[in-house]
């Protein structure tokens, strides 16, 4: 069988209130409950929320947008070629054929 333990008390934060977080890129602004200090205030509906500014959110981060940006590999990959072409076997033509070996005249 087993044996719970209680949480510990005294660790967890007392003071959750509701508190304004805008994303300063899209000015979008979403309430939540928070213990984040500040000193910035908003009025959002006519009442007045501490203010936590963002520079990303979830109305702005191209992994939640689907606005990914798309990275040129191409040239990053010509240029990692480049860089690395002097170590590169050289290729020549058809290995050439090995003559072939003659036996000693020591064995006929």
């Amino acid at each position: 069988m087993l044996k719970r333990s209680a949480m510990r008390k005294g660790i967890h934060p007392e003071n959750y209130r509701l508190v304004a977080f805008k994303d300063m890129s899209n000015d979008d602004v979403f309430i939540t409950k928070s213990t984040a200090d500040t000193k910035e205030t908003i009025t959002v509906d006519g009442t007045e929320y501490p203010l936590i500014k963002l520079e990303i959110s979830r109305t702005s981060h191209p992994f939640y947008t689907g606005k990914a940006k798309l990275v040129d590999t191409a040239g990053r990959i010509d240029k990692f070629k480049n860089k690395y072409k002097k170590f590169e076997k050289k290729k020549t033509g058809p290995a050439p054929e090995a003559a072939p070996v003659k036996a000693s005249s020591e064995e006929e």
